[in-house]
């Protein structure tokens, strides 16, 4: 299915406390997901809350979907007293397993929710094997 191995994401996540949540082109900000599977669809959600759909670009190369999505700075001069929510580039790496159709991906966008649908691939799903016998097809010769 779905890849964990990410030995740099804790590292990520205290290098976004210490710098900032601010994410550039060289050093996005993560996204949060939520993954799982429900019979033969395995489906991603990620949390995007007041980026635009316009900003979302969903690549998929080989078996490896990356989602990268933009939320601008703020365009005012003002003051500001609070800035908490993350603002800039985000992106986030799938590395999916072959079990996966990644050519029949779906997404769609609701409520800041980007939700993505990745259906398991045809030869992956379990089915059933007719067994033979060596013996049918030949016919007894009598003498």
């Amino acid at each position: 299915m779905l890849m964990r191995t990410d030995p740099f994401r804790e590292l990520d996540r205290l290098t976004q406390q210490v710098f900032g949540p601010d994410g550039t082109l060289a050093r996005p900000s993560v996204m949060p997901m939520d993954a799982w599977r429900d019979g033969d669809v395995f489906h991603v959600e990620f949390d995007l809350p007041g980026v635009s759909q316009d900003s979302i670009d969903i690549d998929v190369e080989r078996n490896v979907v990356t989602v990268k999505a933009e939320r601008p700075a703020r365009a005012s001069d003002a003051e500001l007293l609070a800035a908490e929510r993350p603002r800039g580039v985000f992106s986030r790496q799938l590395v999916l397993g072959d079990n996966l159709d990644t050519d029949r991906i779906e997404a769609s966008y609701d409520a800041g929710v980007l939700t993505l649908k990745i259906p398991v691939a045809e030869q992956a799903k379990p089915r059933k094997i007719e067994i033979s016998s060596r013996h049918e097809g030949q016919q007894a010769i009598s003498a």
